[in-house]
């Protein structure tokens, strides 16, 4: 029991410090996104979402998935002990990304006009392309450094660069978008990627390696082993990339740009502001499963524990805002994408499959089995752009929140029995009794907010989420004892002061 109760605390610890910086990120999000819809509007915002994607595409295509595979590597080398072994990974690792970053620009630069013309239908944004070409060498430069803090296990200071990257970027880019509206878009998104990037190396900068001189043998050595695993992820993300480039100009194409900016807004927080949870549990979660990705019994374990916590976790974040999506829409943009409601309604449901299937699929990377994450990933985002097209045919806005409920029922069908075949996987009971209960308030929410009048609905609504927190504060305090925690450190605070 204690063994299991310092691993739902080590999982704890790593989601409270980066939960924490998560949480400061999504304020200054939330800070950005309401300057944004109001300066720029739908329109603005599906200009920003459309560039984005585009250059996220070539970025996909170009960065060979080092931002995670080398995550293993360098956690490799540092288990070693051995500072040559450390220093060799790190130095090849920022070759490989200068030349990933540069190939990047290249490509976005030799296609630009060709990036205007599918994205938007014109040439009018060519320019544009050319210009943001230059995040792909920053955006991949950064991502270098980050995977150095993460596989060094230097959470802290890769808590830092994230908080610090997000803070001043927002203090730069509000002026440039009051100033010049949706003609500040491109500098917006030129001096954020390099405010990221000069964060990311300040913090990195603090790991002192030794200098070396690495042969071409042991270069294409190390090389090779961070690509193979890279390559599969990076084919992985191009088609998850590709699929949202695809339904977003299906949008356009079908709809207009607004509806773009009201898709884009309604997935931000579903996947940005929700899904803070899953990148907090991420950074440590992945490397950890790494460690005892050769041990089934140990990785059932760890997968276990970690659905249940993030269950726990999220599912009064989820029933809040199905009960306040009309405030948190107003809050975090304004009303006029008020018509995102019920596509959040619907997809706050799908991520509760989202949890659990997550931490399932992280068992294919943790074992480095390339081949199978990819087909696994490819199959996934096929139903799932289909099931998107579909949905927003024939219901809109709303058609696209059901078909992420649906594609994540189906997607977590599909993990699921993958690792039970392969790997021999299955759920503990107290998981399934906790996706269950919470799962069922969810739905005891959704209902409330369908069916009942404003502003009656807001008092069986509080009802369920009091009922939920106090449901997984109860399974926290059998985990991971909370009020020993709080207890132990208010002592500290104390002493110190």
């Amino acid at each position: 029991m204690t063994v299991q109760r310092n691993s739902y605390r080590q999982i704890m610890k790593a989601t409270s410090l980066f939960g924490g910086v998560q949480f400061f990120q999504i304020l200054i999000s939330v800070v950005r996104s309401k300057f944004v819809a109001i300066l720029l509007g739908p329109t603005g915002m599906g200009i920003v979402g459309l560039l984005t994607s585009a250059t996220a595409l070539v970025g996909g295509l170009t960065n060979l998935g080092l931002g995670t595979s080398a995550v293993k590597n360098i956690s490799e080398a540092r288990t070693t002990g051995n500072e040559d072994r450390i220093s060799n990974v790190i130095f090849v690792l920022r070759r490989l990304v200068w030349m990933t970053g540069l190939l990047g620009v290249l490509v976005t630069l030799f296609f630009s006009s060709w990036l205007s013309e599918v994205t938007f239908g014109n040439r009018d944004y060519t320019l544009a392309f050319v210009w943001i070409s230059v995040t792909l060498l920053f955006n991949q430069l950064s991502s270098g450094e980050l995977v150095l803090l993460q596989g060094m296990r230097r959470l802290q200071q890769l808590a830092k660069a994230n908080f610090y990257g997000s803070l001043i970027g927002l203090f730069i880019s509000i002026p440039l978008y009051y100033r010049f509206g949706v003609q500040g878009i491109v500098p917006v998104i030129i001096v954020t990627s390099f405010i990221t990037l000069f964060f990311s190396r300040y913090f990195s900068r603090k790991i002192k390696t030794k200098k070396v001189e690495v042969p071409k043998s042991v270069i294409l050595k190390e090389g090779k082993n961070m690509m193979v695993m890279g390559i599969m992820i990076s084919l992985s993300g191009l088609i998850t990339i590709i699929a949202t480039y695809i339904l977003r100009i299906f949008i356009n194409h079908t709809g207009d740009v607004a509806d773009v900016g009201q898709y884009s807004a309604g997935f931000t927080i579903i996947n940005t502001y929700v899904g803070m949870i899953f990148t907090a549990m991420g950074t440590d979660y992945y490397p950890r499963l790494a460690a005892i990705a050769s041990d089934n019994v140990k990785c059932k374990e760890s997968i276990n524990q970690q659905a249940e916590i993030a269950l726990l976790i999220l599912a009064p974040i989820l029933i809040f805002f199905l009960v306040f999506i009309n405030y948190a829409v107003i809050l975090l943009y304004s009303t006029q994408f008020l018509a995102i409601k019920g596509m959040v309604y619907w997809a706050s449901l799908g991520i509760f499959f989202k949890a659990v299937s997550w931490s399932i699929a992280f068992v294919f990377l943790a074992k480095g089995d390339g081949p199978l994450f990819f087909w696994n990933e490819l199959i996934g985002s096929a139903y799932s752009l289909a099931f998107n097209i579909v949905g927003y045919y024939l219901g809109g806005l709303n058609g696209l929140g059901i078909s992420f409920l649906v594609s994540y029922m189906v997607y977590f069908i599909q993990v699921f029995a993958i690792v039970k075949v392969k790997y021999n996987f299955s759920f503990y009971k107290e998981g399934i009794t906790i996706f269950l209960i919470q799962f069922l308030l969810a739905l005891l929410s959704f209902s409330v907010v369908n069916l009942i009048e404003y502003p009656y609905a807001y008092v069986p609504g509080i009802i369920l989420i009091g009922a939920s927190s106090w449901y997984s504060f109860r399974e926290l305090e059998k985990r991971i004892g909370l009020k020993d925690m709080v207890q132990v450190f208010i002592r500290k605070q104390n002493k110190n002061n």
